[in-house]
């Protein structure tokens, strides 16, 4: 299997990987959500971790995989102020989770570029 087979999947492996801890571990995502946001912090957890489960199946399916690939790169977009809210709140514990925190923040990039880089792979094969 080349690379370019690759990606998708292991894209669609770290979405799905995230949408099951959304589930198994709410408490921790719930502390993330911005407090602008209407509804409670449960509810876009569990929302949150059902796209990502969606968009992990969507990018493991060669025929949706354009879609859930664009899609993909959107959702990582949304969910940033979630991360630069986490980065702000942790801004006082060890270093260790401040690091962590933080380091979230630029990581984000590379997520959108991966998910339009497979979302270009993937043109023309549908």
């Amino acid at each position: 299997m080349s690379r370019s087979e690759r990606s998708p999947l292991l894209l669609a492996g770290l979405l799905a990987t995230a949408g099951i801890a959304h589930f198994a571990a709410p408490r921790s995502f719930d502390a993330t959500i911005p407090r602008g946001l209407p509804g409670t912090p449960r509810t876009w957890t569990y929302a949150s971790g059902a796209a990502e489960l969606a968009l992990a199946a969507g990018l493991a399916l060669p025929r949706t995989r354009k879609t859930a690939a664009l899609a993909a790169a959107a959702f990582f977009v949304g969910v940033f102020p979630a991360n630069v809210k986490m980065a702000a709140d942790w801004r006082h514990r060890p270093a260790p989770q401040k690091a962590a925190a933080f380091g979230r923040l630029p990581l984000q990039l590379p997520l959108v570029l991966w998910a339009r880089s497979v979302a270009r792979n993937a043109e023309g094969r549908s």
